[in-house]
């Protein structure tokens, strides 16, 4: 096993763990998981201490989408990961991505499949947040926060600059080439628009909103979507 595998499964046995505990703390004190909030972003409309800040306030965990990337590609790591779940819980991701298939997009894509599969699987776990990788289309929506952040080129130039200290010209270039990489694999996995606002909750243009006004937003709609779920449990 190489170093980068090691790593990966390292991190994969970590976050299991941490699914172990909650799960027992929950079912102790009679709770629920909470909504999960997927991220999408245009590169450079936020800084990374939002999302830092979003996740300690909350207490939830991020999930990178590198990781999720990795995950999926890997078979033994896709199924370490879903074996986590109780053969019910199981039952309800294999029927939802049936659905899924049936409804939205085409799942002939074996990346794809074991991506679902797993986003789906840390959504059941709930207390996360994912950033990117499509989660927002992939999991139930009236049990997922799905946040995506824009802003005006000016603002995300200025981001990118600062976050890797280039020029402004080579910030412009990243900008395009990673929104262009971004638009088109939600295009050929997922068959529709990564703008389209019918696929979000809400949209936030960071141009003029500080970090504590957006997190105050989120925690708002989060709420709302607590609320949601709860009711539907419910019933």
């Amino acid at each position: 096993m190489n170093t980068g595998s090691m790593e990966l499964n390292r991190i994969v046995e970590k976050q299991i763990k941490k699914w172990e505990i909650s799960k027992e703390r929950r079912k102790n004190r009679d709770e629920v998981s909470s909504p999960v909030i997927t991220i999408s972003r245009q590169p450079g409309s936020i800084v990374n201490e939002l999302v830092q800040r979003l996740s300690k306030e909350l207490k939830l965990d991020i999930i990178d989408s590198k990781i999720i990337h990795e995950v999926a590609e890997s078979v033994k790591m896709s199924e370490k990961v879903v074996s986590h779940l109780d053969e019910k819980t199981r039952n309800v991701l294999d029927n939802w991505i049936v659905y899924l298939k049936a409804t939205r997009f085409l799942l002939t894509d074996g990346y794809v499949y074991h991506l679902t599969k797993v986003i789906g699987a840390i959504g059941e776990q709930g207390d996360s947040i994912i950033i990117g990788r499509g989660a927002n289309l992939i999991l139930p929506p009236d049990e997922t926060l799905r946040v995506r952040f824009i802003a005006p080129m000016e603002t995300k130039v200025h981001h990118i600059v600062e976050e890797f200290d280039i020029t402004e010209a080579e910030a412009k270039q990243l900008i395009a080439l990673k929104e262009a990489e971004r638009r088109d694999s939600v295009k050929r996995y997922f068959k529709v628009n990564i703008e389209d606002p019918i696929n979000y909750d809400l949209i936030i243009n960071t141009e003029f909103l500080g970090v504590e006004n957006i997190i105050g937003v989120i925690k708002s709609a989060l709420k709302f979507k607590k609320t949601f779920s709860r009711r539907k449990n419910d019933e």
